[in-house]
């Protein structure tokens, strides 16, 4: 067969429906047949399985290559679909949105300048504007789809730092005719600070170091009990930069934090940055279902926000990577802008041909943006937040069933759709912290060994905890309560082995 025969184009229509066909049949099948979210194997005993397939020699046949797919991916791939998936920020996919995986994949576009995606750079233009109206950011806002919530928020930092380095430069400027000295960007990194709470997203450190600011830049805010930022804490560190002569470049406030699903007081936290004249990002990429929930009201002051970030596939049941960063004043993605003769020349800004790339840290992006915009033609906003309602309300459902439970205890009441709990003893004298930390350990293990249910797992305090993140609306109550009963089986069997090894060693 003729390598040409596998192009996709005009002669090979038909091919192409058939291929696809025969994969979404597997695909179906799969998913239909799926009895838990993993299989337990380990890495070293799939890894052999994967290394097997001579690359150098083709196989020459689709179904021969989706046969070897079922051995070296599928059988053994982690099903977000399944109900008892109950670990991270993975959500299950709504239908029309893998639907506009499929067009997006086979028509290519790329959405870095016009003449690459034409109605693909206005539709996702419309759905920058329509979640900017969400937030309530004004006729000025706009944005860009991203890879996700990292780079949403890397980007959002850079044009903070962009700011603030500007802002520097024109008041050392204006006090330049009295003699004073115009520092440059190098001299003034060193001076950056960046607030955020101590339940951020790890992003806001990585983003500070690809930025060039020195180690300590971020800097930690203490929480409340709900793990939500203090804002009297933080007005203690504006006023300590302040009089350390150290920049805020911004604060980050989080608006669904990983592990805790808190909401940091926005509105008081937008106070604070009017008062210092302080950038404000919000990473609202947990927290962003809200914008089409009953629970809107959750997200109130994060219309005062200069920069905010979605992450649509994690709470609008996307398929990865669907996630954008939206900025209040459109001229502040001007930072991200830079001209190429071959691909966006000034002249086209100037006769105003809209390229994404000019407003984009990425240059060839996917067009990710047709995933939500079919979504939202055949769900709507209300039929996705029904969805993202549900997941919250079983969240709600478990946090009382685990505080009702003695063997469980909970760390604080969920704001959006995680938990983070932990197995503990009964009284036992012999038990320390450390044991109970080696239990939770490995009840985590042992059901993700099984492949019955997978739980994620974090540390509070010092402390081993395990963690329920819900997003799949097809979790039950029932499902929850035989995860937890399975998890105090594995942590006694722990404690009871481990035990029985001491008490034999003392013999």
């Amino acid at each position: 067969m003729s390598s040409r025969s596998h192009l996709l184009n005009d002669r090979t229509a038909e091919t192409y429906r058939r291929r696809v066909t025969d994969g979404v049949e597997r695909i179906a099948g799969r998913l239909a047949g799926t009895q838990r979210p993993f299989t337990g194997i380990t890495p070293d005993a799939l890894a052999p399985t994967v290394s097997a397939p001579d690359l150098e020699n083709p196989l020459g046949d689709t179904t021969a290559a989706l046969d070897e797919l079922e051995d070296v991916y599928l059988r053994d791939a982690v099903y977000f679909h399944h109900p008892r998936y109950l670990a991270h920020l993975n959500c299950p996919v709504v239908i029309p949105a893998v639907l506009g995986e499929a067009v997006l994949s086979a028509v290519n576009s790329s959405l870095d300048t016009w003449d690459q995606s034409a109605g693909g750079t206005l539709i996702e233009q419309r759905l920058i504007d329509w979640t900017a109206q969400r937030l309530g950011l004004g006729d000025a806002a706009d944005g860009v789809f991203t890879s996700g919530g990292s780079q949403s928020n890397l980007q959002a930092l850079l044009l903070a730092r962009e700011e603030a380095v500007l802002l520097a430069r024109k008041r050392a400027e204006a006090a330049g005719a009295e003699g004073g000295i115009v520092p440059s960007t190098a001299d003034l990194l060193p001076r950056l600070r960046i607030l955020t709470s101590t339940c951020s997203h790890f992003s806001v450190e990585k983003s500070a170091k690809l930025l060039g600011l020195p180690h300590g830049a971020v800097v930690p805010v203490p929480c409340d009990d709900d793990r939500r930022m203090r804002p009297a804490a933080l007005a203690a560190e504006l006023e300590r930069c302040a009089a350390e002569d150290a920049t805020v470049m911004a604060v980050v406030a989080t608006a669904g934090t990983t592990d805790f699903g808190s909401i940091d007081p926005l509105p008081r936290i937008a106070d604070l940055c009017a008062q210092y004249g302080t950038w404000l990002h919000v990473d609202a990429a947990y927290g962003c279902g809200l914008l089409v929930s009953r629970r809107r009201g959750m997200l109130d002051g994060i219309s005062r926000a200069d920069s905010v970030t979605v992450d649509y596939h994690k709470s609008f049941f996307q398929p990865v990577s669907s996630s954008a960063v939206l900025v209040r004043d459109r001229a502040t993605l001007r930072h991200a802008t830079y001209h190429a003769d071959y691909l966006n020349p000034e002249h086209s800004a100037h006769r105003r041909i809209p390229n994404q790339v000019d407003k984009s840290l990425q240059t060839t992006r996917r067009f990710d943006a047709l995933k939500l915009w079919l979504t939202l033609r055949v769900m709507g906003p209300d039929g996705v937040g029904e969805l993202f309602d549900e997941v919250v309300d079983r969240a709600a459902e478990a946090g009382r069933l685990l505080a009702a439970d003695p063997r469980f205890e909970l760390v604080t009441a969920p704001q959006l759709s995680t938990l983070v709990f932990r197995w503990v003893p009964d009284s036992d004298p012999l038990m320390d912290a450390k044991d109970v930390d080696h239990a939770n350990l490995h009840a985590r293990e042992a059901l993700f060994a099984s492949g019955d249910a997978i739980v994620a797992g974090t540390v509070v305090d010092g402390r081993h905890w395990l963690k329920f993140t819900l997003l799949n609306p097809e979790t039950t109550l029932d499902d929850i309560s035989a995860v937890l009963d399975l998890i105090a089986g594995h942590a006694q069997r722990h404690v009871d082995d481990h035990a029985h090894a001491l008490s034999a060693t003392a013999c």
